[in-house]
C-alpha cells in the first residue's frame, strides 16, 4: 500500500537533494538551492497555490492525520516506508494560461473534473522498481475514488521514455502530440499526451 503526506517546509533538503539527482536534473532542470525550493514548493505548503504536493510513502512508514491520503494500489518493492517519490496534482482548469494547459486543451476538451499530475522518484536506487507506476496509480486511484475526477491527463516530454512508459503500464492511453515549451532548454518541445478515465463507480476503489 502506498499512501501520500503534502509536503512541509522540513522537506525542502530532500527535494532539493532529489531534484539534483542525475536522472531528474535531466528532465525537471530545477534549481536546488533552498531558496529555489521555497520559492517554487513554499506556496503549496502554504496553501496559496491550487497544486498540492506530496510525498510517496511505502507500507510502514506511520503517516497519520489529515494530511496522509491512502492510494488505492500497492508494491511489494514499497521503499521499506521511506519516502521514495514526489507527486503533484491540480486540475487544469485552475491554470487555464500556463502554455501546457493551452496546449493540451487543442486535443483533450479540459473541464472541471480533469486533473493532471507531476511526479519524480528520488533516489537513483528507488528507480527501476516499479514504484513510479505504483505512486501514479495510487494517486489516480485518490483521484477518481476521492476527488471525484472524471480523467487524469499527463503531457510529458517525448523524449522521457521511462515517465511515458511508467503512465502506460498505469493504464494509460496515449492521445496524441502537443508543442510546449521543454522544462530543459535542450530539449524539443514535443510532448506527448496520455489520459486515463475513471474506471465505473463500482471499480473505483481498484484504480
Amino acid at each position: 500500500m502506498i499512501t501520500f503526506r503534502r509536503v512541509t517546509r522540513e522537506d525542502f533538503g530532500l527535494l532539493a537533494a532529489w531534484l539534483g539527482e542525475s536522472h531528474n536534473r535531466r528532465w525537471w532542470n530545477h534549481e536546488t538551492s533552498l531558496e529555489a525550493v521555497e520559492r517554487d514548493f513554499g506556496p503549496s505548503v502554504d496553501g496559496a497555490e491550487p497544486s498540492l504536493d506530496f510525498l510517496a510513502l511505502g507500507a510502514g512508514s506511520g503517516a497519520s492525520g489529515p494530511d496522509r491520503v491512502d492510494g488505492g494500489a500497492g508494491t511489494e518493492a514499497d521503499g521499506a516506508g521511506a519516502p521514495f517519490g514526489l507527486i503533484q496534482r491540480q486540475r487544469w482548469i485552475d491554470y487555464p494560461d500556463e502554455p501546457e494547459t493551452v496546449a493540451v486543451g487543442t486535443i483533450v476538451d479540459l473541464g472541471p473534473r480533469d486533473w493532471g499530475i507531476d511526479y519524480l522518484i528520488g533516489s537513483p536506487a528507488a528507480t527501476g522498481r516499479g514504484l513510479g507506476t505504483a505512486m501514479i496509480a495510487a494517486m489516480c486511484s485518490t483521484i477518481f475514488g476521492e476527488l471525484g475526477g472524471d480523467r487524469v491527463v499527463v503531457a510529458v516530454a517525448a523524449g522521457n521514455r521511462r515517465s511515458w512508459r511508467a503512465l502506460e503500464r498505469a493504464g494509460f492511453t496515449l492521445v496524441g502530440h502537443v508543442d510546449i515549451p521543454p522544462d530543459n532548454p535542450v530539449d524539443p518541445p514535443d510532448h506527448v499526451v496520455y489520459l486515463l478515465d475513471a474506471p465505473p463507480i463500482s471499480d473505483v476503489s481498484n484504480c
